[in-house]
């Protein structure tokens, strides 16, 4: 499970690296192409746009693996002993579970399938929608794999 998780937190880390180093050079084209050439280029918009709906939802999935790297207010959780704290945790994990179950996988899946069924595309791509959407799912299940690995964490300690 501890490989797991190792190769999954490489793979994310890649891909975040790799979406926003796009991000970066799609911006600076744009911003390029607009000022310098006086023309703007009709994909920039909205591949950043979409490019930026991955790099938060992927980014999202991978602090939620990151246990310790996360910004939480977890103030009145360190005043509670710790096997208190430690069921807290255990509940804030499996609610985390449950929500991207049902949101993310449920709800994102829904829409991943509405969205390609119906055949939309985007205007400048012309890219299906479904396939934007996919990383709500995808997303989901991570967080769900990354809050079992954390309960599992709490009980080995």
């Amino acid at each position: 499970m501890q490989k797991t998780y190792n190769l999954l937190n490489k793979i994310i880390e890649g891909l975040l690296v790799i979406i926003f180093g796009l991000l970066v050079i799609d911006v600076v084209w744009q911003v390029v192409s607009r000022y310098v050439v006086g023309q703007s280029s009709s994909f920039t918009e909205e591949f950043a746009r979409f490019s930026l709906i991955w790099l938060t939802v992927l980014g999202a999935a991978y602090i939620n693996g990151q246990q310790e790297g996360h910004l939480s207010m977890d103030f009145l959780l360190l005043k509670l002993p710790e096997a208190k704290r430690k069921r807290r945790q255990k509940v804030i994990q499996i609610a985390m579970a449950l929500f991207a179950f049902v949101v993310m996988v449920i709800g994102g899946g829904n829409l991943v399938y509405t969205t390609l069924r119906l055949g939309q595309t985007s205007s400048a791509l012309h890219l299906p929608l479904g396939y934007v959407y996919s990383i709500v799912p995808l997303c989901g299940l991570i967080i769900m794999f990354f809050s079992w690995y954390n309960v599992k964490q709490l009980n080995r300690k």
